[in-house]
């Protein structure tokens, strides 16, 4: 049984992300992706203008006359989750953490296929594979996600993208679309990354603090690393060490973007401060041109 602050989370975040699907994201989600391919119908009449790769020569020999083969569009995909549980997502400056962030997209995401009719998976990782959802349809599997995405304690602290990368390419027979939800603040996923995006259809999505980029001005504080525990005491008020800190903070981001882009992958920027639902509009109305 789970405890009956977990359920009342997952009705309010099945409250809010519903209404957010069907005003904002429903009918771009079925426009911009689109299903593994065609499926055979049936035989009709061949009529002039009719591609004539699709004649039945089988059927025409014997009825005597021209058929072509009909099909239908396969509407239904597979969409994955794959959402970073790691600890730097208990990062956050503003009125939600990263991985408060990183839950709400993931769930405008499930709700927006599962208003599709199309199943999704999850799978959730740290710097291990941490639990995996089979793709399924309907409103209580999207219901299970959200239980999960809520309830599930990780082992890890740590990223290991190349790790449920490397994972999601054993899992996954056939294409998918694929959407990855973390800070990206790791190394070596780009190979990975690569190999998964000349299967399945791949968008990353890129959850920032600003306070990531600009560290306020607190005085003398203590810092824990989320990821590794140690902690660090620091003067925020010193010119010497915001500079110190924003090359830092410039080079793991430069090589993040560098991994990302080679990859070839769709992208999409997430701010906690600014909200997720202009850059979700953004992006789907960028990929529908």
């Amino acid at each position: 049984m789970l405890p009956k602050e977990i359920l009342k989370k997952v009705k309010l975040l099945e409250i809010s992300t519903r209404k957010m699907v069907n005003n904002l994201f429903a009918g771009e989600y079925h426009t911009v992706f689109k299903g593994r391919g065609l499926t055979f119908a049936d035989f009709r009449e061949y009529v002039p203008g009719d591609d004539i790769r699709s004649i039945s020569w089988n059927l025409t020999a014997k009825a005597g006359k021209p058929f072509v083969k009909r099909y239908d569009e396969e509407r239904e995909l597979t969409l994955i989750l794959a959402v970073d549980v790691s600890s730097s997502g208990d990062f956050g400056s503003g009125s939600f953490l990263k991985g408060e962030v990183l839950v709400q997209l993931a769930a405008v995401l499930s709700f927006a296929a599962a208003k599709n009719n199309d199943r999704v998976g999850l799978l959730l990782f740290s710097d291990q594979v941490e639990h995996f959802v089979p793709p399924k349809k309907g409103r209580g599997h999207v219901h299970r996600i959200l239980r999960d995405l809520l309830y599930f304690k990780p082992k890890g602290r740590k990223t290991n993208i190349k790790l449920a990368l490397d994972t999601l390419t054993g899992l996954l027979k056939k294409k998918s679309t694929v959407f990855i939800l973390s800070d990206f603040l790791a190394q070596g996923f780009e190979r990975s990354l690569s190999l998964v995006a000349r299967k399945h259809d791949v968008v990353a999505i890129v959850v920032e603090d600003f306070a990531e980029k600009q560290l306020p001005k607190m005085g003398i504080v203590d810092i824990q690393d989320a990821e590794t525990g140690e902690i660090f005491t620091v003067d925020t008020s010193s010119s010497a060490f915001r500079r110190q800190y924003e090359q830092h903070y410039k080079k793991v981001k430069t090589l993040r973007d560098q991994q990302l882009t080679k990859s070839k992958v769709d992208r999409i920027d997430v701010d906690t401060s600014h909200g997720f639902v202009d850059p979700l509009i953004k992006f789907f109305s960028s990929r529908h041109r």
